[in-house]
C-alpha cells in the first residue's frame, strides 16, 4: 500500500509544510503520493513533483474545487480508499476540516497533530496543552493522520515525481456548503508556521498602533510576526499572527516575546521554540521563568531601543 498526502496550496503556489509533511511521512516506510486538489493548480502540482521522496502527484484541478471544502475533499479521498492504507494532511485550516470528516466516513480515529513517526502505525503527539507526549499505536483498518508542519524540516526539492491526472466522480465536487468569497492576507514577511525566528506581541501592547513596534522588529530581524489570542481578540493583529492553542503551533529557531505573560493555551503553541527571549515588565510572568534570555523593562522603552541597535549592527 502508500501514502496519500493532501497538499497544503494557495493561490497555485505549493506552501512549505507539504515538503515537511513529506520528510514526515518518510518513516512510515511505505511511498508517499501527493493529492494536489483544487482550481488553477498546475503551478502547485510541478512543485509538488519536485519534493523529494514523492512517488507520483495526482492533481485535480476543477473550477468547482476553487474553494476545497471540506465536503467536496472527504469525498474525494473517500473515493480512494482503496488505493491508500494512510492518508495524511497539514494539522492546519483545510487538515483539520477535512481529515476528521473523512476518518468519520471511514468510521475510524484519526491521529492528530503528529510530531514524530516511529513506523507505519506508531505516532507521537501532544496532549494536555502541549505539556506531555503520547505515544500512539494505530491498529486502524485506515491511518488517518494530520501533521504538525512545525515539527520537522521540509523534504529537499531535487525530487522529478511523475504528474498523472486524478479521476474522481462528478458527484464527489459537489459541496453543501457554498463558497461566497475569500479573503486572503497577503505578507512579505515569513510563513509564521515555518519561519526560523519569529517575534510576538501581546495585549500589553495595547493598540494596533503600537504593535507596529513588532512588525519593525520583525523586519530588521527577517523574521514573521506573531501574536497571543488576547492581542487577537482585541483586534491588535489579525487572525493568522495568533499563536497557541487555539492558533498556530510554531517552532522557531528564535521566538522573542514581547508584553507576553505566557498563558497556558500560548505556551502550548511554542513547545518547539529552541530559544526564548522574553521581554516583560513582571519578572515572575510564566513565559519569564521559562525563557533562555530575560529582558525586566518597559517595552515601549526597551523595544525602539532594541530595534535601532539591531538595525545599526545588521546593517554595518
Amino acid at each position: 500500500m502508500a501514502v496519500a498526502l493532501l497538499a497544503e496550496h494557495d493561490l497555485s503556489q505549493l506552501s512549505e509544510t507539504t515538503a515537511r509533511a513529506v520528510a514526515a511521512l518518510g518513516a512510515v516506510g511505505l511511498p508517499v503520493d501527493i493529492l494536489v486538489i483544487g482550481a488553477n493548480v498546475g503551478v502547485a502540482g510541478g512543485q509538488a513533483a519536485a519534493i523529494e521522496g514523492v512517488r507520483k502527484v495526482r492533481v485535480l484541478d476543477d473550477v468547482a474545487l476553487e474553494a476545497r471544502g471540506a465536503e467536496a475533499l472527504a469525498e474525494i479521498l473517500l473515493s480512494l480508499k482503496d488505493e491508500y492504507s494512510h492518508f495524511a494532511a497539514i494539522a492546519g485550516a483545510i487538515g483539520k476540516d477535512v481529515l476528521p470528516r473523512f476518518a468519520a466516513k471511514l468510521d475510524v480515529s484519526p491521529v492528530t497533530d503528529v510530531i514524530a513517526v516511529h513506523g507505519p502505525n506508531r505516532f507521537d503527539r501532544p496532549i494536555y496543552a502541549g505539556n506531555a507526549i503520547e505515544t500512539v499505536t494505530c491498529n486502524e483498518t485506515k491511518i488517518v493522520l494530520t501533521i504538525r508542519p512545525s515539527a520537522f524540516s521540509p523534504a529537499r526539492s531535487d525530487g522529478s515525481a511523475p504528474i498523472e491526472p486524478l479521476a474522481t466522480p462528478a458527484a464527489s465536487i459537489a459541496d453543501a456548503a457554498e463558497f461566497l468569497v475569500a479573503h486572503r492576507t497577503s505578507s512579505d514577511t515569513p510563513d509564521l508556521s515555518t519561519a526560523r525566528i519569529v517575534v510576538a506581541g501581546g495585549i500589553a501592547l495595547g493598540s494596533v498602533h503600537h504593535f507596529e513596534m513588532i512588525e519593525n522588529l520583525a523586519s530588521v530581524l527577517g523574521a514573521a510576526v506573531g501574536a497571543t489570542r488576547a492581542a487577537v481578540d482585541a483586534s491588535y493583529a489579525p487572525n493568522d499572527w495568533q499563536i497557541g492553542q487555539t492558533g498556530k503551533a510554531i517552532a522557531p529557531d528564535l521566538y522573542i516575546a514581547i508584553g507576553i505573560s505566557g498563558a497556558l493555551q500560548h505556551l502550548a503553541g511554542i513547545q518547539g521554540a529552541r530559544k526564548i527571549v522574553a521581554i516583560n515588565t513582571d519578572p515572575d510572568a510564566p513565559l519569564m521563568q521559562i525563557a533562555d534570555y530575560r529582558l525586566v523593562g518597559d517595552l515601549f522603552e526597551v523595544v525602539p531601543q532594541l530595534t535601532a541597535e539591531l538595525e545599526k549592527r545588521l546593517n554595518r
